[in-house]
């Protein structure tokens, strides 16, 4: 039996900060207590002096590219980039090359997940305007939900078509997570932008073409669909105040039916920023204002917002270093999505408490995934220690991502994560990776 006994942690867990150590017995927290004994002399123990231990974060949103998408990135480099930054579990997205729209296409990336993942996945489904009888063919207990593009999307993963679009909220039994755009009123815009300024765009103009109007015009819909039709909704990446508005806080997480995420690079940049990252940050929804960050962290704290993500989608540097029209959205983040927070913690912005349950407790209550999330005895053992005084800064020796370049470049952390263990597996030690850590297929409580 592997054992692992981490001591003098500060744990951060359910709420509190208490100072304590955690056994970790092959895959499975054994024991949390003031104070732990090795129990056998191959048990390696880590000191932790003071770092904290948190639950890894579940990231429920990412693109890892693969199938068909590999020159940009592939699960097996990015979910290493994943733990390396403190993630243990990711959900992916499905508008991969093919497109996860049929049982046997989805099957086909939990394979390649079982055999290359360093960290524990699950897959979405996806949807589109005529594969509803592969929707119904779906197991909930055996996939984290359905995503639907009902903007800005690749291929034919749009959809558009109200009548089907209310069939799917009608008739699945899936957890429905959006993509929330009003692709109309984007087009209208791009339009008269490419007017002006051709191909060219300045990419201030970014969150005019992809506005608050479109974000809120397409989120409103499906909330009223859900409530229309009883159908459980979690809205992705908000990027708007305005939207925060339309997110309850009136009842636990457990008891809701609708809910939403809000992503890293929307709480850290906003418009002002377009000038010196350029198409670094163009991202779809579009980082908007200082006043949406600022009411996008004031829902996430009173509990409108329900869970913090990446939207990890990288493209290769030579893809989105290109002129407005042609250059991709979307950007690499999950090495860097843990730092950033806790360098928000550093400015008073958010407390270690608040970052642990958006990162691991409510996703995992929001899912419903098995024995993960916490720090809990007979859970399985994914964990983060991080040491909050150790500053680095971002650059291109030590970026992860196979596409090779950050828009967190140049950026200086106060914190870093030291280690990484992935079901009971020290896979990520202080710059290294020592153990080949497998990740597991997550299973729901369903």
């Amino acid at each position: 039996m592997s054992s692992i006994l981490i001591k003098n942690a500060n744990i951060v867990n359910e709420g509190s900060i208490f100072q304590g150590d955690v056994l970790v017995e092959n895959d499975i927290i054994a024991e949390i207590s003031n104070s732990i004994s090795a129990k056998s002399s191959d048990t390696k123990i880590i000191d932790a002096d003071g770092q904290y231990l948190l639950p890894g974060m579940i990231d429920d949103q990412v693109h890892f590219r693969e199938p068909g998408l590999t020159h940009k990135a592939d699960i097996e480099s990015e979910s290493k980039a994943a733990v390396a930054g403190g993630i243990t579990t990711f959900i992916e997205m499905p508008n991969t090359i093919p497109q996860a729209t049929t049982i046997e296409l989805l099957e086909d990336k939990f394979t390649i997940a079982k055999e290359t993942s360093w960290a524990n996945y699950s897959f979405m489904f996806g949807g589109t305007n005529d594969n509803l009888d592969e929707i119904l063919k779906v197991d909930p207990t055996k996939v984290a939900g359905l995503k639907l593009f009902l903007g800005s999307s690749t291929g034919n993963m749009l959809v558009d078509d109200p009548e089907t679009i209310e069939n799917i909220f009608s008739k699945t039994k899936l957890l429905i997570s959006t993509h929330c755009e009003d692709e109309a009123t984007i087009k209208k815009n791009l339009e008269e932008h490419i007017k002006e300024y051709g191909d060219n765009i300045p990419l201030e103009k970014h969150p005019v073409i992809r506005s608050e109007e479109a974000c809120y015009l397409s989120s409103s819909k499906a909330i009223e669909l859900a409530k229309k039709t009883g159908a459980r909704l979690h809205v992705f990446h908000l990027s708007t105040a305005k939207e925060t508005k339309l997110f309850s806080n009136k009842k636990p997480l457990s008891e809701k039916k609708i809910t939403a995420e809000v992503c890293i690079h929307h709480l850290w940049f906003s418009d002002e920023d377009y000038k010196t990252k350029g198409t670094k940050i163009k991202w779809n929804p579009a980082v908007k204002t200082k006043n949406d960050r600022e009411g996008l962290l004031k829902a996430l704290k009173d509990d409108r917002i329900d869970v913090i993500a990446t939207d990890h989608a990288p493209h290769t540097w030579d893809e989105k270093n290109n002129v407005y029209t042609k250059a991709p959205s979307g950007g690499p983040l999950v090495q860097h999505a843990m730092v950033a927070l806790m360098e928000m913690y550093h400015k008073g912005l958010i407390s270690l408490e608040k970052i642990v349950e958006k990162t691991a407790h409510n996703p995992a209550i929001l899912f419903q995934i098995k024995d993960r999330g916490y720090i809990r005895r007979g859970y399985k053992a994914d964990l983060v220690l991080m040491d909050l005084q150790s500053p680095w800064t971002v650059n291109k020796e030590n970026i992860l991502y196979k596409c090779g370049w950050s828009p967190f470049e140049g950026a200086v952390f106060k914190s870093r994560v030291t280690h990484t263990i992935v079901n009971g597996t020290l896979a990520y030690e202080n710059l290294k990776f020592p153990n080949r850590s497998h990740g597991e297929r997550i299973t729901f409580d369903r």
